[in-house]
């Protein structure tokens, strides 16, 4: 796909600019620290653009606003005594070391424990516990996504999990993938399940158009509170470009 990206300035406020063979123009704001980007036309100008940023000035500085406000973790270091979330719940992590492999386990539900080999660094142990995220993410997300497939008639797609930045999932329609932020399994369920149906809208309606509001209205009608639920939960410590 041809694309251009640049940045601007638009009263004081840097802007990502990307230029794509799309129709309409994007705005969106983005955790964690409120990184405005455009999405545009490749024939509309700069000044465009700033009026767009300028019109819209106010709700960017509210998501802005969210953003500052919202909880975030500390670094993790995978030791006895953080604090780490699991579908929504807040654990307390015990590190037991001279386990054969690693492996976590629930082990009532306020505690997690993470079984490493004697010795494990920070990476090996965070290697253990985000394997452990990623395989309980696919155990969640697949049932849902059968479910919601069949309930919306649409074929089962071809899904992933991966750490993404900005979005909690995103797809493709062209090749029917869908993939998943791997950060959705420290959030309640029916957080993971609204982002299930949202994808698979998408291979109906492409934009966030009216047309898509009212598919998501009528598949899951209290989206806009899980929404709001799922903005709301701590975001995890990220050092994102």
């Amino acid at each position: 796909m041809n694309t251009e990206s640049r940045q601007i300035t638009v009263a004081g406020l840097r802007v990502d600019v990307v230029r794509k063979p799309i129709k309409n123009l994007h705005l969106g704001v983005y955790p964690p620290h409120g990184r405005v980007r455009v999405a545009a036309p490749l024939a509309v100008s700069d000044e465009a653009v700033r009026l767009a940023v300028v019109t819209r000035m106010a709700w960017i500085k509210r998501q802005r606003a969210k953003f500052d406000s919202q909880p975030r973790q500390s670094q993790r270091s995978f030791i006895s005594g953080e604090s780490h979330y699991f579908l929504g719940q807040r654990y307390r992590l015990s590190l037991i070391d001279a386990a054969p492999a690693g492996r976590v386990h629930v082990r009532n539900n306020r505690t997690l424990e993470l079984h490493v080999r004697s010795g494990s660094d920070r990476a090996a142990r965070e290697r253990v516990f985000l394997g452990w995220y990623r395989q309980e993410l696919r155990l969640h997300a697949a049932p849902l996504i059968e479910k919601w497939a069949a309930a919306m008639e649409a074929p089962i797609p071809v899904w992933g999990i991966k750490r993404m930045k900005t979005k909690w999932g995103t797809c493709s329609i062209e090749s029917q993938r869908i993939w998943l932020n791997l950060e959705l399994i420290k959030k309640p369920s029916r957080c993971i399940e609204y982002i299930v149906v949202h994808e698979l809208t998408h291979f109906f309606e492409r934009h966030h158009s009216e047309q898509f509001v009212a598919r998501m209205d009528q598949a899951l009608p209290q989206w806009r509170s899980l929404r709001d639920e799922l903005n709301a939960e701590p975001l995890a410590h990220e050092e994102w470009d």
